[in-house]
């Protein structure tokens, strides 16, 4: 199958693959601007950055390519709002929002003419979503790494939205090779979302200790963690996120308040950025359903070959 292209509102992407917005700092300039450079979207994870620090990876990566670039941000961060404000003052491409939903957001892509894209888990989402201006809209099913908003797979999701809206759909969760992305398609999908497989990759701006630890997840390592968030999320079982699992891991020593609502049982931030920096032991680490189907540290260039490749082999 010959991937077509996808649309966003203005935007127009040669291959249909975003690349997810991994937070904290796993996804940023380098990342993104391969991904755009490879025909993709390629976003940088804005949450967990200061404002002047967004401005510099999202400039760094325009001097690195003239792909599409956008940011992901939660919805959940206290600086949601501020983030998404600073990126369309710095010309951004689209706005990828998650862990959460702001009606506030479609009026600043309206005004900008910044197309805003949504993760949801549901058709009624999806359709409030349309409803209030959203471009195109992320599924994200329970195959997905970090936040979840589902117990259903995506390609349980996908059918029924791409019934109920008029703007593009994208498949997120699970989706590693170019036959999951001609499954999706098939089913509906306009195009797909890729975390994983991306931050397994020679661009991530993960530790390379991280990356090693990737490679070495099995099925059963897989595992599902209370966030402070107040969402399920999807990481690699290692101590820390036993502990989590236990309810005994230690919670914040101080609190920058980075969360509009806290649970307070551990401080997300520092873990995650803990894990980036490549300490598996007491980070953590946040991952899709399938990082055991990832044997290789790859190229971005390389990794959308083998998709295209394994994509146009399927009739």
């Amino acid at each position: 199958m010959k991937l077509p292209e996808l649309k966003i509102g203005h935007l127009v992407a040669p291959v249909p693959i975003v690349q997810g917005g991994m937070a904290i700092r796993i996804s940023t300039a380098r990342l993104a601007s391969a991904v755009a450079e490879a025909g993709g979207i390629g976003l940088i994870a804005a949450s967990g950055m200061t404002f002047d620090e967004l401005r510099k990876e999202i400039r760094l990566a325009r001097s690195l390519t003239k792909g599409i670039i956008g940011i992901n941000a939660m919805v959940a961060a206290r600086q949601f709002a501020g983030l998404v404000r600073t990126a369309i003052e710095e010309g951004i491409d689209l706005v990828v929002a998650g862990a959460g939903f702001s009606r506030d957001m479609f009026a600043m892509g309206k005004e900008s003419g910044t197309p805003i894209v949504p993760i949801v888990s549901s058709v009624k989402l999806a359709k409030i979503s349309e409803s209030l201006g959203a471009s195109a809209v992320v599924v994200e099913g329970k195959e997905a790494g970090g936040h979840l908003g589902t117990d259903q797979s995506v390609r349980n999701l996908i059918p029924d939205i791409k019934k109920a809206v008029n703007i593009p759909v994208i498949a997120a969760g699970g989706i590693i090779s170019g036959r999951d992305i001609v499954e999706v398609m098939r089913l509906g999908a306009d195009g797909v979302q890729m975390g994983t497989r991306f931050a397994a990759s020679e661009e991530s701006n993960a530790a390379p200790a991280l990356k090693e630890f990737y490679l070495k997840a099995k099925p059963e390592d897989v595992v599902l963690i209370k966030s402070p968030v107040g969402l399920p999320g999807r990481a690699v079982k290692n101590p820390y996120a036993q502990k989590i699992i236990e309810g005994t891991v230690a919670g914040p020593d101080t609190c920058i308040a980075c969360l509009k609502h806290c649970e307070q049982n551990f401080c997300i931030i520092k873990a995650l950025t803990r894990a980036q920096q490549g300490d598996v032991e007491t980070g953590l680490v946040f991952t899709g359903e399938y990082i055991h189907k990832i044997d290789k540290i790859l190229p971005v260039k390389e990794i959308f070959a083998r998709l295209l490749k394994e994509a146009e082999e399927i009739n």
